[in-house]
């Protein structure tokens, strides 16, 4: 028999703390196995996860939760916390499945979750809230930020750690340093000077120093020179005191592997009277070979074999990712035109361009995680007749709205922007759903907003992005397209002009890229069932909408349906009332999209939708009810 696990023994932090320093490593190996194990089997955030593993132990071994609060960025690094905080068992096994764990931070799912995230550079803010509000309060709890390096690429994070030292005294800011260009203004100084600066001699000599000249006449003045000199000295030796000046005590770099060493030196942070920033190095993916020899890959990774780190492959004859497809257009696109750039935002992968990055490098941007910055860099290129795609997911291009209304769309600058994971993102939830963008483009100027039906659309919307003269919004799902065959040339797509793919006179869909499919399959069973013309439109175009199509079969034609994979308000659907009202027609009109709610994360689309009342059966059985209330009304009507 195997011996018991310590994990299996853990039901919360003060567990954690009773454990014996000698128990600590095997704590470890069991919480990366099961880490290991689920995400082999669910997919998820494998390397990200397995590098926090003793940083994580060692927070808990100092730090109480929920009295104490962590705020860790993006959250996605969060697995051995779940596990740490009573959230192991069936329910971790579920991870990133219907009535599972969340593969963020989710503060709905446990009181230990302090702050929920799913984007990166919100962490420092929020805890600099937190802790402010606890200074204001008079309480003692202590807060700390858990930031990994990239952190620092947003714009946001720099705002925040502007705001240190003007709101608080007390702050623990965790710099999590997967080897981050940062690691080279480090070394052997920075190491002995750490050693120093921990050393509770040379503080109690700095604390008596500082009492010394706060104690004499212009003894404030003569402190602060004091002060300047101890940062300036450290920079004679290296280059790593930015946080310093930023009023922020630097401690590190730290081997975030060792828990010993980790546990000293958060029980200084804990006791600083400053805010402290403490320097950790991991490695992202410790204790899989196949995440550390493939950071990127295992960052957030698809099922996969745990013996050698294969990805689970898809059935074969599985249609190429949209992602992917669009990848490879912009690739082709590109060679030919060499004013043809790619944007992304971290995302290389994520987004397709890996494939552009490799043949034309030269045309090929990340830029961090940075969207205000790529939707800006993306601008002034246009203004010198280059043509830039921002490859950038829906949900992250929230980001950066203010930059998509003010320097793009109010300029009318011909910048594409291809929106990867718009509608459901399953596994991920609520964070990562891209089901807003509908209605956040909608009331933009001069913004053109399409979606494709399938791959060979895509291809040919793209095309046609890089012939505008203007901004162009192009969505599309995550996942596999439908496997259409793509031409050798690409087509034009007439803007704002509608595809009618069924005819019908009893009801007319109009569908949005994956609906389109969805509607086919509604519009046979109902006409089958109910002896209805039931028709479809591929409407393609969001902004500007084929108002002549529309109008011209809203004057014949009883029911009206629109089938969008976003929220149902200020959506497609309510793009098609808007244009009835104003042309002062009255067909009924039955909306399908998603609700006003946050939709929480699930094993897959289908159940989602299933969920919340999308499912096949679920939309043949609102369109029927809806046309035959229609008729009972027109006979009422008539008596």
């Amino acid at each position: 028999m195997s011996p018991p696990r310590i994990l299996d023994r853990v039901r919360g932090p003060a567990d954690v703390k009773s454990l014996a320093p000698a128990e600590l490593p095997q704590l470890a190996r069991e919480i990366r196995d099961d880490i290991i194990a689920v995400t082999a089997r669910n997919g998820g955030h494998v390397g990200p996860n397995l590098g926090v593993v003793e940083l994580t132990i060692a927070l808990h071994r100092v730090f109480t939760t929920p009295e104490d609060q962590f705020v860790f960025d993006v959250a996605h690094q969060g697995y051995g916390h779940k596990l740490l905080t009573g959230r192991g068992g069936e329910f971790f096994k579920k991870l990133r499945q219907t009535d599972g764990a969340s593969g963020f931070l989710y503060r709905r799912e446990s009181p230990h979750d302090a702050f929920g995230a799913g984007h990166a550079g919100t962490a420092l803010s929020a805890a600099l809230g937190m802790a402010t509000a606890r200074d204001l309060r008079g309480s003692g709890e202590h807060v700390v930020a858990i930031c990994g390096d990239a952190a620092f690429t947003c714009g946001v994070t720099m705002e925040a750690l502007n705001n240190v030292v003007s709101s608080t005294k007390r702050l623990i800011v965790i710099l999590n340093d997967n080897e981050w260009s940062i690691a080279k203004n480090v070394g052997a100084i920075a190491k002995y000077l750490n050693r120093l600066s921990t050393n509770p001699t040379y503080n109690k000599l700095h604390a008596d120093l500082e009492k010394f000249f706060l104690g004499l006449p212009h003894g404030h003045e003569m402190n602060q020179v004091y002060n300047k000199w101890k940062r300036e000295t450290k920079d004679f030796f290296m280059n790593s005191s930015l946080f310093e000046k930023f009023g922020l005590r630097y401690i590190g770099p730290v081997d975030g592997h060792d828990l010993d060493a980790l546990t000293k030196h958060l029980e200084f942070a804990k006791h600083a009277d400053t805010p402290v920033l403490l320097h950790v190095l991991t490695k992202k993916g410790k204790g899989l070979e196949a995440a550390l020899a493939h950071p990127e890959k295992f960052h957030g990774a698809s099922p996969f074999d745990p013996a050698t780190g294969e990805s689970v492959k898809s059935a074969p004859g599985t249609p190429p990712n949209y992602q992917d497809v669009f990848g490879a257009a912009l690739t082709r696109f590109a060679k030919q035109n060499p004013k043809v750039l790619g944007i992304t935002g971290a995302m290389p992968s994520g987004t397709g361009l890996t494939q552009l990055s490799k043949e034309a490098p030269g045309q090929f941007f990340d830029v961090g995680i940075a969207e205000e910055h790529a939707v800006l860099f993306a601008a002034g290129l246009a203004t010198k007749g280059f043509r830039p795609v921002c490859a950038i997911y829906s949900t992250f291009l929230q980001r950066a709205y203010d930059m998509v209304i003010h320097d793009v769309c109010l300029q009318n600058l011909p910048v594409t922007f291809c929106m990867d994971r718009a509608g459901l993102s399953p596994n991920d939830g609520p964070t990562h759903h891209g089901l807003f963008d509908l209605s956040y483009l909608r009331c933009v100027p001069n913004a053109v907003v399409m979606q494709p039906k399938d791959e060979d659309e895509l291809t040919d919307m793209l095309h046609t992005s890089l012939q505008h003269p203007a901004p162009t919004f192009i969505r599309y799902p995550r996942g596999a397209g439908v496997g259409a065959k793509i031409k050798a040339q690409p087509a034009t797509v007439p803007i704002g002009h509608a595809e009618a793919l069924r005819e019908g006179s009893n009801i007319m869909i109009w569908a949005l890229g994956p609906m389109v499919q969805e509607a086919l399959k509604v519009a046979a069973r109902i006409a089958a069932e109910e002896g209805l013309s039931v028709g479809v439109v591929n409407a393609r175009f969001v902004k500007p909408l084929d108002k002549t199509l529309l109008l011209s079969q809203a004057a014949c034609i009883p029911l009206l349906v629109t089938m969008e994979d976003n929220a149902i308000a200020g959506g497609f659907g309510s793009a098609v009332l808007e244009t009835l009202q104003e042309a002062d027609c009255q067909t009924a009109v039955e909306r399908i999209g998603w609700p006003d709610k946050f939709v929480e994360h699930g094993t897959s689309v289908e159940r989602l939708r299933a969920n919340y009342g999308l499912s096949t059966d679920d939309i043949v059985r609102r369109i029927k009810e809806r046309y035959k209330r229609l008729g009972t009304a027109a006979v009422e009507a008539e008596a």
